[in-house]
């Protein structure tokens, strides 16, 4: 039966509040990932003096946690999570907050044998509806015993548990409370890690099962191969810790490493982009990753300042990594120019490419090198060829490459029929090698369509560059338009380029069925008379028929009105699901609407 627990007496757990934060030199010889299990791993950075720090939306210290502190309370945590009745294997799901208390959790998990499934925060969601569906729907997947997290958001998560059986819903502080009790016996490398659901696992969850020896293959690779991690470098980020490329890239890859890394809240960097930036350079910071939207938003916020007048150092910024979704080549040049007077080099920017099945990384470009850029012909992708044409051309499609695959891996591009394919021929990508996921929890038949004689079946299309991997799309987008080969990006980023209208504004979607299947746009409107709302539908249409060949149905709809995943990128599926459902209303064009306002 399912127990709520009742406000624990104290939390003697907590840390007092820091003087500064933890130092970038570790005091300790770096090791980059050579390690059998997580815990072995933590077990070692607790030797040395760097640690996790966590700031506030204006830049202040909240709070800095060295490994040993995270070691010792993970250490704690273990017994009394063993002394609440929990066995090893069972799962426990952590409401993935930006704070020490998720990470002590986290880890105690670890060295308790138990399986944690990091969860998203209300504030990743815009309904209170889609939030508690997606959690009850992971906690059904996982079969979590136990659901840990802020006080705050347990009204939400105890009506998303309503009926499962579940031994307690409660907070860091409950489980503080607890007695010590028992022995933690040593972890495997063959024993599950952690349980990690995709950004986009929504109604059908799959939960990727990371045993460790996957994470230390991943971690070992990412840090000598990928990062190049380095004895003075010190980690930046904002990403969320229920997302691979948050948890991974920063909280695993960096006690891998002994490295310090710097924390702000995802929330809080939505509110104030530039935090992050101002953090990064007061502390001396070397890495940071992000989609292009994080530098998008950045870049848009410093673009109605003086040159110059903000107190920004980035000269130290030697990695700057982008992953998450497609790269936009003039998003990142737009940020390269705007933060160039404060010491950012363009030659920082760092792409890659991964996904949750494989922990978290495939591929990197090399360090200090910058983007390198492929033109190709937009027609004759549609033909799975990316035949080069000059930047300037008519039909040029534009793309990054994504470098070259991790040591001890491999990578396949692989026809429909099967057959491996060369140079500059578009196939799906197949990826084989120790960071391969152990398979989808409970789901057998999810985890025989995506691993095949032990090669992921990614579902990303791609092709080869001089060695590096290209990244075209997903598989399952691709538009097929009166026999055409259609990427639904090729129409968003032509919508983005309308005044008025941003990344993320729209969703190229196909409706209907069969014979009656036809293109349409969804885009987001804030405009409330409907003279502009006409004007901006036929805008639309004519800069998609030109930059895409494409005639489609443009359908308008409220601001913050298209659905994103967890991490923020676009849930093309569930817009024309919503859409198709009603839950997403087309704004009328033949009349006046109330005025909408959008701060987004």
């Amino acid at each position: 039966m399912q127990q709520t627990a009742p406000a624990a007496a104290s939390a003697p757990l907590m840390n007092p509040m820091p003087a500064k934060p933890t130092p970038t030199l570790a005091g300790k010889p770096k090791r980059l990932g050579d390690f059998a299990t997580l815990c072995e791993a933590l077990d070692y950075a607790a030797q040395g003096a760097a640690g996790f720090n966590f700031y506030s939306a204006r830049g202040q210290l909240s709070s800095a946690f060295p490994y040993r502190d995270l070691r010792d309370q993970a250490h704690s945590l273990a017994r009394r999570l063993l002394a609440a009745g929990l066995k090893r294997g069972e799962r426990v799901a952590l409401l993935a907050s930006t704070a020490p208390d998720f990470l002590s959790l986290f880890f105690a998990c670890q060295y308790a044998g138990l399986i944690p499934v990091p969860m998203p925060l209300p504030t990743a969601f815009g309904r209170r509806e889609a939030y508690i569906d997606q959690i009850k729907a992971q906690l059904v997947s996982s079969q979590a015993r136990m659901v840990l997290g802020p006080a705050d958001f347990m009204p939400l998560v105890r009506e998303a548990a309503e009926g499962l059986a579940l031994a307690l819903v409660g907070s860091h502080a409950d489980i503080a409370a607890l007695p010590e009790k028992g022995d933690l016996a040593p972890v495997k490398a063959s024993d599950l890690s952690y349980i990690q659901y995709s950004s986009g696992s929504t109604r059908f969850p799959k939960g990727v099962m990371v045993s460790h020896a996957n994470l230390m293959a991943n971690c070992l690779g990412m840090n000598t191969f990928g990062i190049r991690v380095r004895e003075h470098d010190r980690g930046m980020s904002w990403l969320p810790f229920f997302h691979d490329m948050g948890l991974v890239g920063f909280v695993l890859c960096g006690s891998t490493s002994q490295t310090s890394v710097d924390f702000l809240a995802t929330e809080d960097f939505a509110r104030r982009p530039l935090t992050w930036l101002k953090v990064f350079g007061d502390n001396g910071a070397t890495i940071t990753y992000a989609p292009s939207f994080g530098y998008e938003l950045c870049a848009r916020r410093v673009s109605t300042m003086a040159e110059g007048s903000l107190q920004l150092d980035l000269s130290k910024w030697r990695l700057a990594g982008i992953g998450g979704e497609m790269i936009k080549p003039k998003v990142m040049q737009a940020f390269a120019d705007a933060f160039r007077p404060y010491g950012f080099s363009d030659k920082a920017f760092c792409a890659s490419y991964g996904l949750a099945e494989c922990v978290l990384a495939v591929s990197f470009s090399g360090n200090d090198a910058g983007l390198t850029l492929d033109h190709v012909d937009k027609n004759a992708l549609e033909d799975h060829r990316a035949a080069p044409v000059a930047e300037t051309a008519p039909d040029a499609r534009t793309f990054v490459a994504c470098g070259k695959v991790l040591p001890e891996h491999k990578v396949e591009i692989r026809a429909d029929d099967g057959t491996v394919v060369g140079e500059r021929t578009v196939g799906r990508i197949f990826f084989k090698g120790p960071s391969v996921m152990l398979g989808y929890l409970n789901d057998d038949e999810a985890t025989a369509d995506a691993l095949q004689d032990g090669w992921l079946n990614t579902g990303d299309l791609g092709y080869w560059l001089n060695g590096e991997l290209v990244i075209v799309g997903r598989a399952k987008d691709m538009m097929i338009i009166n026999g055409r080969n259609v990427w639904p990006q090729d129409i968003e980023w032509a919508v983005e380029h309308v005044d008025g209208l941003r990344s993320g504004d729209s969703a190229a979607v196909l409706l209907g069925a069969g014979e009656n299947e036809r293109p349409a746009v969804l885009v987001q409107c804030r405009a409330a008379k409907a003279v502009d709302r006409q004007r901006l539908a036929a805008e639309v249409k004519a800069r998609v028929q030109e930059a895409a060949g494409v005639t489609c149905d443009v359908i308008l709809v409220a601001p913050r009105s298209l659905p994103k995943t967890s991490s923020g990128k676009l849930a093309r599926a569930r817009a024309k699901a919503m859409y198709e459902r009603g839950e997403i209303p087309a704004l009328p064009q033949d009349s006046d609407g109330a005025a909408v306002a959008d701060e987004g």
